[in-house]
């Protein structure tokens, strides 16, 4: 079990190359207010002084330490010479004569046999990334090799602070807590408070931050350090056996060096047998369950523990991931070796997504909207079929305007029949409302087509978004194949309502016979004048004179400009003829309306949809296969030839993880 510290130290190390933290690792987090001895107690674990001592605050980046053990001098050398070990073996550690030292990820290839170069390391590379007083999230990793430490991972955060002094942000309290809270809101992690005696354990920062991402205290375990500075008379027996503040994982006290010690450079194992001696001394029951070497073998033993608990979901974690990164490298595809079949591919590939989508044998179908072939058709029978059926076919004509057809018609003679020459004009009239709603009709399977290049792109042909170029000239291809197209099938839908406009069909099988019209209306308005023929009958308008704006004698008259009253009520014979003139209209209309509905969409369909279809692949190929265009527009974009990389260093990285992990057998976990 005491393998699975140096593991998950190797799993971090794995990560850490990456730059990356997708992995939650477990860890010991090091909290507590300002100069409340946390420094002091990680030398203690240490043994050695190599933190950065002032005041004020101190630490100002994350410190993530790992104390590896290892044989002491004497036992590697043995083992370097001796004849059943290898020369070369990893635990031999050869090359390196000092009994301890240490090491920077920042520096991986410099070792550190002098902790006080190590002090002075960690505090220029502080300064490389924070002002005078700032802090920075960024961590600074070191490790440590010694035989008088045990297999821990720690990290020592900034303490908490209250008020900004001199040169520090307004804001320092929120940024240091921010911060903490980063670190401890990992489930993986170990809280490690610690809170001086001399002050009220209630008011504590650190275990107020603890409970807030920890409230059952499963991970929480609490240090009282300077013991020795408290109030002559007191004690904190209370607080250590958990009356106060009962904490799950523990309470443990310590006694740190003071500032005398310091100045006079009392050594560590000094500081500890006299750490042990006022132990036996003032807390005589709990002196086997305080102290710094308890404070070490505890969080050993916690860690390994927590590390045992947390390997099945880190396990997990590790496979469902290594299966995410490698979903998208295989997205982001190979580097080009061959630019010619690179191409080739790529090109021939759009231009069948781009037909599969028109006849909607796609693989990737949209299911929020219509989208490709299925749009033309709703184009077709909804949108342009409706707008036709909404037409009126005498919409537009009032009864006077037939009146004023008819007598324009006639001329100067007065027409004893209604002329065929009044149903052209007006007729023709109506049928050239068609030609605008089939012309928005090309416009919108144009806007369509436009689309379906945008929904390829997108969705179908991961390609293209490695290569921008490629994608802007493949765009550009087929707007420009589409835009020679529009203007023809413009003409032809135009010369389509020309066609039906240059000759009216009055033999048409479906057009209503003018007789059957004449003699129908005829009927009708004979039954409504009760059995009276209109032709015998005089109207009372026609006994009072001629009609103001028709027929005056006594001035001429221009029926096209002079306001007829609107409520002037028509003679029998103008009410047949406008009646007669009215059915005939709508009658050829809706033979026109049917016809234009059909052919509109046949002609949409032949000259732009499957002409582009036809077409596409030849231009396509025809346009960008040539050698000159081949390097230029095979370049990938930076974003993902470094996502690519990034990748794939994610990926390597992930199952070095899991290969690390997979060392580990049941027997190591008890």
């Amino acid at each position: 079990m005491e393998t699975l510290i140096p593991i998950i130290n190797r799993l971090q190390e794995v990560f850490l190359t990456v730059g990356a933290e997708i992995i939650q690792l477990p860890q010991i987090v090091v909290v507590g207010s300002q100069s409340s001895g946390k420094s002091s107690v990680l030398e203690s674990l240490v043994g050695c002084d190599f933190l950065p001592r002032g005041s004020g605050i101190v630490t100002r980046r994350p410190l993530v330490l790992q104390l590896v053990n290892v044989p002491p001098l004497e036992e590697r050398r043995k083992q370097e010479h001796g004849n059943g070990t290898k020369a070369n073996s990893q635990c031999s550690y050869p090359g390196i004569k000092a009994e301890e030292w240490g090491t920077f990820l920042h520096r991986k290839n410099q070792i550190f046999t002098d902790f006080s170069e190590i002090r002075k390391e960690i505090e220029e590379e502080t300064e490389r990334t924070t002002n005078s007083k700032g802090i920075s999230p960024e961590p600074i990793h070191l490790k440590i090799y010694s035989p008088n430490v045990l297999n821990l991972t720690l990290v020592d955060l900034p303490g908490i602070t209250k008020v900004p002094v001199g040169d520090q942000p307004e804001d320092i309290e929120t940024q240091v807590q921010e911060m903490i809270l980063s670190f401890i809101s990992n489930p993986n992690s170990l809280i490690l408070c610690v809170s001086p005696a001399n002050s009220d354990l209630a008011t504590s920062d650190a275990l107020k931050l603890a409970r807030e991402v920890d409230p059952d205290g499963r991970r929480t375990l609490l240090v009282v350090s300077k013991l020795d500075l408290m109030d002559a008379g007191t004690d904190a027996l209370e607080v250590l056996l958990g009356r106060v503040i009962p904490v799950r994982l523990g309470i443990i006290g310590v006694v740190n060096r003071s500032q005398h010690d310091l100045n006079t450079q009392k050594t560590v194992a000094d500081a500890c047998r006299d750490e042990q001696a006022f132990l036996q001394r003032h807390y005589p029951s709990l002196a086997s369950r305080c102290g710094s070497r308890y404070l070490a073998r505890t969080l050993s033993r916690l860690l390994m523990h927590h590390i045992r608990d947390c390997l099945p979901e880190l396990k997990t974690r590790v496979t469902v991931l290594s299966a995410q990164y490698q979903a998208r490298l295989s997205s982001y595809g190979e580097p080009v070796e061959d630019h010619s079949a690179t191409l080739l591919q790529i090109v021939t590939k759009f231009a069948t997504d781009y037909c599969n989508t028109i006849e909607g044998t796609a693989r990737h179908i949209q299911t929020s909207e219509l989208c490709g072939g299925a749009r033309i058709c709703y184009i077709f029978h909804e949108t342009f079929g409706r707008t036709l059926q909404s037409i009126d076919p005498l919409g537009g004509l009032t009864e006077l305007d037939i009146l004023t057809a008819i007598r324009n018609a006639t001329g100067p003679r007065p027409a004893l029949f209604v002329p065929e020459v009044s149903f052209e004009l007006l007729v023709k009239r109506q049928i050239k409302r068609l030609e605008e709603p089939s012309l928005r009709c090309v416009e919108l399977v144009h806007e369509e087509l436009q689309r379906i290049i945008q929904h390829c792109s997108s969705y179908s042909t991961q390609e293209l978004l490695r290569f921008p170029k490629l994608h802007d000239s493949i765009v550009e291809v087929v707007t420009s194949l589409l835009r020679k197209r529009l203007p023809i099938t413009n003409e032809m839908v135009h010369n389509l309502v020309a066609i039906e406009l240059a000759y009216i069909n009055t033999k048409h099988p479906d057009f209503t016979d003018a007789a059957q019209v004449s003699a129908s209306v005829n009927s009708q308005q004979t039954e409504s004048l009760d059995g009276k023929r209109w032709k015998n009958e005089k109207l009372p308008s026609e006994d009072k004179g001629p009609v103001p704006g028709f027929g005056s004698p006594t001035k001429a008259v221009n029926l096209l400009d002079t306001a007829v009253p609107i409520s002037r009520k028509l003679s029998a014979r103008e009410q047949r003829d406008c009646e007669v003139i009215q059915r005939l209209i709508k009658s050829y209309f809706l033979i026109v309306r049917k016809n234009i509905q059909d052919s509109v969409p046949k002609t949409v369909m032949h000259f732009l949809v499957n002409f582009v279809k036809e077409r596409l692949q030849s231009e396509l190929v025809g346009q960008l296969y040539k050698q000159p265009l081949l390097q230029e527009l095979l370049i990938e974009s930076q974003d993902t030839a470094q996502q690519r990389t990034e990748v794939s260093q994610m990926l390597e990285a992930l199952k070095k993880a899991n290969n690390i992990i997979s060392e580990i057998r049941e027997t190591h976990l008890w």
